[in-house]
């Protein structure tokens, strides 16, 4: 007599990734992964239930191809070493026609090559603690991924995504929306059928998914469960970049003038911050003709010591260290009126305070689309807000305060609540494997 497989869920995101196998006896169990040094002794804990999106290109050696690392050895090896190519976000760009090939140390890499590479390090990973996790899974998708504006940007992100969960050898594989998966995980505490409004917040996008779950018979159909699903590509890494845009790139020039031919005052060209809001696009500016630039208007910049400092971040690859003090002062703005945003390294030396009015009008437009998609979700249910029994919020950017004032207004706070934070996803997509 055959032994009953386990079901297994696989979370690709943005920002952190999960696996998660549901046991022929109903027991969900998520994979653990060591921290990166970084974080570690934070907590007591040896190990993490999440494994950080990132890859790591160490700098080449001759005659070898380039080695990379992935999750929380990746992060160690970039610190360590400080010379290689540091990627993230690579969900992103998973609709994105225009990303074909990258070039890493001479070696191109189409986007499924980079992510089959980071998918197949989270497995070997997972089945360290998990064992052999087989052929077949759930994988977990946005309900609109990032950047997609058409079927068609949706239909190459699904493409990318299938080809990269087959060569880390997943070829027998479904998808299931995100924020359903969360609702697997809310519904395994239910004793009694509710409408719940799903909200998943990611690094890359916010998805909602209006259903009806619960433990009757009925419920159990997904497909007629879901009532309507919308989404948004706006969340965390948006956010983060409103604060490198109002704070940190003024302090790096941007806004500022320089001397042209004839002494004519210009001011400083904007594009070159565009890429500092996003820390994985920072390596952008490093090819010798963009330093070049910068290197002049440094010495013709009416304040010079700010361009010399944007110099030293790109030179020096600093954006990760960068944009991890500033979620620092996101994370600390969940629960304070203000916060410290700190970032030293040699001449770049900024020490101010963000205070969370501020935060919160520079996000306005963002959490006004976010309510936009959510309006949406109802809408094409064809329900009023008062017709939904629960409101399950989930993903880091749901601690934000004003994201979550937007659900405890339209809902009632009493209606509201949160679930893990960064696993009920990957939870859920196993318990969705095992139906």
């Amino acid at each position: 007599m055959s032994t009953p497989a386990r079901a297994v869920g696989i979370d690709f995101g943005t920002t952190n990734s999960t696996v998660a196998v549901c046991e022929p006896d109903g027991r969900v169990r998520l994979a653990r992964f060591p921290l990166p040094q970084i974080v570690a002794g934070i907590d007591d804990a040896a190990a993490a239930e999440t494994f950080r999106s990132v890859l790591y290109f160490r700098a080449p050696e001759p005659r070898r191809p380039p080695q990379a690392e992935a999750g929380p050895g990746a992060i160690d090896a970039f610190l360590d070493e400080g010379e290689g190519r540091l990627m993230k976000s690579l969900k992103t760009f998973l609709s994105s026609s225009s990303f074909q090939v990258t070039q890493v140390h001479n070696r191109q890499y189409s986007l499924t090559d980079l992510v089959g590479y980071f998918l197949r390090a989270l497995r070997a990973e997972a089945e360290k603690t998990l064992g052999p996790l087989g052929r077949r899974a759930v994988a977990g998708r946005p309900v609109r991924f990032a950047g997609a504006e058409d079927a068609e940007a949706e239909a190459l992100a699904v493409e990318r995504l299938s080809g990269a969960m087959a060569a880390a050898g997943f070829d027998d594989l479904d998808f299931e929306f995100e924020p359903v998966a969360a609702a697997f995980t809310y519904e395994a505490s239910l004793t009694r059928d509710e409408n719940v409004l799903i909200g998943d917040f990611g690094g890359g996008t916010s998805d909602f998914c209006l259903l009806r779950v619960g433990p009757s018979a009925a419920s159990r159909r997904r497909r007629d469960a879901v009532l309507s699903t919308g989404g948004v590509g706006i969340a965390g890494d948006v956010f983060d970049a409103r604060i490198v845009r109002h704070v940190v790139a003024p302090a790096l020039g941007d806004g500022s003038h320089y001397r042209a031919l004839g002494q004519q005052t210009m001011p400083i060209p904007s594009w070159p911050y565009e890429n500092v809001e996003a820390w994985h696009r920072l390596p952008f500016l490093k090819d010798r003709k963009t330093m070049q630039l910068l290197v002049q208007l440094a010495a013709d910049a009416l304040e010079p010591e700010k361009l010399r400092a944007l110099v030293h971040l790109v030179r020096h690859d600093l954006g990760f260290q960068l944009h991890r003090a500033v979620q620092a002062t996101k994370v600390a703005l969940s629960s304070a009126a203000e916060a410290p945003l700190v970032f030293r390294d040699g001449p770049i030396d900024l020490r101010t305070t963000v205070r969370r009015a501020d935060f919160e009008a520079w996000i306005a437009d963002d959490v006004a689309r976010i309510a936009g998609a959510v309006d949406e979700t109802l809408a094409a249910a064809g329900l009023p807000a008062e017709a939904v029994d629960r409101v399950f919020l989930t993903g880091g950017t749901s601690f934000v305060p004003c994201v979550r004032r937007l659900f405890d207004q339209r809902f009632g706070p009493e209606r509201v609540v949160a679930g893990a934070a960064f696993t009920s996803v990957g939870a859920g997509l196993a318990r969705r494997a095992a139906e």
